[in-house]
């Protein structure tokens, strides 16, 4: 199977659009949650979601957007951003965000999160240190993770090794039956490694591989939907620079 792992899409309709069609033909589709939030699209982007992916899980933006989290735990910008996401969302829509889960079990070898295993929702998991006290937290091989809005990949020998990767774009894993894995497929709706390139993964269960990717979106349309909404604009600027 062909499965496209996105994730932290928040609200960001071009570049989702683009990540869609640039994945090409795909068995399944796993969201990994903060599918609203901070853009202007929140409910055309729930949509996509709901019709494509097999597997979605809720994120602390997901969750704020429909009133599950507190809003003081956010910053102005983005508190601002997710009142208005949900005051948008239809009553269909935030119906299906309140039924997600931030973690999922898909089955024997994959599991899905959207922060980390131990705090499901808001765990930035950046470091070999957490990666390792993480493992303990779920029982399958291989944890897919966004929030980070980073995209990289953990590496777990089981015993004390832990290798960090930052892939490049095109940049193939080959997954080894006898380690254990996180990866983030990065951001779609809004990078924060330095790339402001949409990001996705592949997932390959016949080759055994998972493939990192970035596609280029047009920015300025995104920002031009945000202006004219009157997001805050460093939610606007920092789409140019990828941060």
């Amino acid at each position: 199977m062909r499965i496209l792992i996105v994730s932290d899409i928040h609200a960001n309709i071009v570049a989702l659009e683009a990540v869609l069609a640039s994945a090409g033909k795909y068995d399944a589709l796993w969201c990994l949650g903060d599918t609203v939030g901070y853009g202007s699209a929140p409910n055309e982007c729930a949509e996509a979601m709901k019709e494509h992916a097999a597997v979605v899980v809720s994120g602390n933006h997901d969750l704020a957007c429909i009133d599950k989290v507190d809003l003081d735990d956010f910053n102005p910008d983005a508190r601002r951003a997710n009142l208005w996401n949900g005051k948008q969302l239809t009553k269909d829509n935030r119906a299906w965000l309140a039924e997600l889960s931030a973690i999922q079990r898909i089955d024997e070898r994959f599991t899905a999160v959207h922060a980390s295993p131990r705090e499901p929702i808001w765990e930035y998991l950046l470091t070999p240190e957490q990666a390792i006290a993480n493992f303990s937290y779920f029982e399958t091989q291989i944890c897919f993770m966004g929030h980070s809005h980073v995209q990289l990949s953990f590496r777990f020998d089981g015993k004390n090794r832990c290798e960090r990767s930052l892939p490049s774009h095109g940049e193939v894993l080959r997954l080894e039956n006898k380690e254990r894995y996180f990866i983030n497929p990065g951001s779609v709706g809004q990078p924060r490694d330095y790339d402001p390139r949409a990001a996705y993964a592949i997932l390959d269960t016949t080759l055994n591989t998972v493939g990192f990717y970035r596609v280029e979106y047009d920015i300025t349309a995104t920002q031009q939907q945000m202006r004219e909404v009157d997001l805050p604009v460093a939610l606007v600027r920092r789409l140019t620079f990828g941060v």
